[in-house]
């Protein structure tokens, strides 16, 4: 898992490594520090003279400023390395996501990945930085600390061997303990946010049944779930504090109480420099000690982080080109061949089965049944945005699987039920569908999905911001901008997944019109509720239960085809609006 993980290190490396130079070089002066004070100390009281107190004394503030010099470089190297870490880690993940097929995003949810993507890689870096300097000035500090301490107090030393243990089973105690919350903290991290997302997303809906108070009480608890996590571990880790003072004063006591006996009775030869470094060694060691206790906190905090973010690391897209891929998809033609398929390899029960269709390039097709039917399962295997389970689809008389994935789908423009727009203006977010379409193209798409009408209307026109997520155009307007969008990748096969549902009857005929006049040698699907949205087409499919029960024309399918027949009459009184 971390040699996956430092992958991103990259071009990072260096400030890494100086961070572990500075870091070593920083603890070698902190450790010489007390013993070239505690020797002033003696001199002093030996009557030294001032030429050499002066001397040691320049030393000692060199020693200091070496200290600080390279306690501040690391400092920086350190804030260098672990923020660009961070950055190429959120780079490949977002990188990888863009690699998903369906089936791979359906695996993780969203929210999950936002919380992968924020909250887990800020911990990772944290650990990161933490690994890289105070994890290894900490274990230095405790070993030169130990040896210069048991070098010069002699039989002070002593105070050690019963502090370090006591201290040390205490802190990992304090760890085990508190870690269970942690890891419990962030699963429940995903649930918060996946109840912020469904929220923001259907704020319309939250309000239009007046939900406000439901959603509120609903958040507090999810909200409060994590507080009790958190505070049960901080309080735990809170402990530490205590611990280390109670560590601390008993090692204090003991040196002043044994140092002073054996400096006021001359035994062991040991002076009063010596008892002011063993308490300076003393505090190096149980922060040394601390300090490591809260980065094996901080380390197993984030081991979860790093899991759940090397499992979307590691997450293979299910769809994988062939060597040597087709790289052009010769006309609109498809075929599907006794076409079998499920979402998911453990599902009892397949969404499509048996099905065989074949389209001619050119023809406009339309696509009808009822809700489950898997109207939009099987449009999406054209693309490839699933791999079937059974049979074939062909585009273009190959297999779909034998083609370059990005080929294969800038034959084929899809818009689907949600149309989303992206904040930036209209002219942006058509140019999606072809970043190199001119001015003329872009007017030219808009009128065949009848969305120049409005465009005009604005004071912008083309130039006119869209709003995060489209909330400044009503749903009709979005799913003409979105038409116009896939119109400009000007494909081989077009694909509307009931993308006209929101527009009125004499819109939708307009733009089915347009689509016959203007791109007839494109391959037309039309998926729709509405019988009249269909009835036109050269060839209608009635799907039901995931199978087709008939193909036809409207008027074959009126007499063939009983769910179409009742389809018809319901939405046309009994067939009477037809006569």
């Amino acid at each position: 898992m971390l040699k996956r993980l430092l992958k991103s290190l990259r071009e990072y490396k260096k400030p890494t490594y100086y961070t572990f130079l500075f870091i070593i070089l920083e603890a070698i002066i902190e450790t010489l520090i007390p013993f070239i004070t505690a020797n002033l100390v003696n001199q002093i009281r030996d009557e030294a003279q001032i030429t050499v107190v002066l001397k040691t004394g320049l030393v000692l503030i060199l020693l200091a400023v070496f200290s600080l010099c390279s306690g501040s470089i690391a400092a920086m190297t350190c804030s260098k390395a672990s923020s660009g870490f961070a950055k190429n880690l959120r780079h490949d993940l977002f990188a990888k996501i863009q690699e998903f097929n369906f089936e791979n995003i359906d695996k993780f949810s969203s929210s999950s990945l936002v919380t992968r993507m924020t909250t887990d890689v800020g911990n990772v870096q944290m650990s990161f930085m933490m690994i890289i300097r105070i994890a290894l000035r900490s274990p230095l500090m405790l070993i030169f600390s130990v040896v210069m301490a048991y070098f010069m107090g002699g039989p002070l030393s002593a105070s050690f061997v019963v502090v370090i243990p006591v201290l040390a089973v205490g802190l990992i105690l304090i760890a085990k303990h508190a870690m269970p919350a942690f890891r419990r903290v962030f699963k429940k991290y995903d649930k918060l946010n996946e109840s912020i997302e469904e929220n923001v997303r259907a704020m319309r809906v939250v309000k239009g049944f007046s939900r406000e108070e439901y959603e509120k009480e609903k958040f507090k608890k999810a909200s409060e779930n994590i507080c009790v996590d958190f505070t049960k571990a901080e309080r735990i880790v809170a402990l530490n504090t205590p611990l280390m003072q109670l560590c601390m004063n008993f090692n204090s006591i003991f040196i002043l109480f044994v140092g002073s006996k054996l400096v006021i009775n001359h035994m062991g030869n040991v002076g009063i420099g010596q008892i002011s470094a063993m308490l300076t060694y003393g505090v190096q060691i149980l922060m040394s000690l601390m300090m490591i206790s809260f980065i094996y906190v901080m380390l197993t905090m984030s081991a979860e982080s790093a899991k759940r973010i090397c499992e979307v690391l590691d997450e293979e897209p299910t769809l994988k080109e062939k060597e040597n891929p087709i790289k052009e998809v010769k006309d609109g033609s498809i075929e599907f061949k006794n076409v079998g398929f499920k979402y998911s390899k453990n599902a009892q029960k397949l969404a499509l089965s048996n099905v065989d269709l074949k389209i001619e390039s050119g023809k406009t097709v339309g696509i009808i049944g009822g809700t489950g039917s898997s109207k939009s399962t099987l449009v999406q295997l054209i693309p490839r945005l699933y791999d079937v389970t059974e049979g074939e689809v062909l585009v273009g008389g190959k297999d779909v699987r034998e083609y370059e994935i990005e080929a294969l789908r800038d034959a084929v423009s899809m818009v689907l039920q949600k149309n989303l727009l992206f904040s930036g203006t209209i002219k942006e977010n058509l140019k999606w569908g072809n970043d190199d379409a001119t001015d003329e193209e872009v007017i030219h798409a808009c009128k065949l999905a009848c969305a120049d009408e409005f465009v005009e209307q604005f004071p912008d026109k083309y130039d006119t911001k869209i709003e995060q997520g489209g909330t400044n155009v009503s749903g009709g307007q979005r799913q003409r901008l979105c038409i116009a969008r896939a119109l400009l990748k000007k494909p081989k096969i077009l694909i509307l997944d009931d993308s006209t549902s929101a527009v009125d009857t004499k819109t939708d005929a307009s733009i089915r019109k347009g689509f016959k006049e203007f791109i007839p040698e494109t391959t037309k699907i039309i998926i729709a509720q509405r019988i009249s949205s269909v009835q036109d087409a050269d060839v209608i499919v009635v799907l039901d239960g995931g199978r087709i029960s008939n193909i036809g024309t409207h008027n074959e399918l009126l007499k063939s085809s009983e769910i179409y027949r009742e389809i018809f009459e319901q939405q046309t009184n009994g067939g009477k609006d037809n006569e």
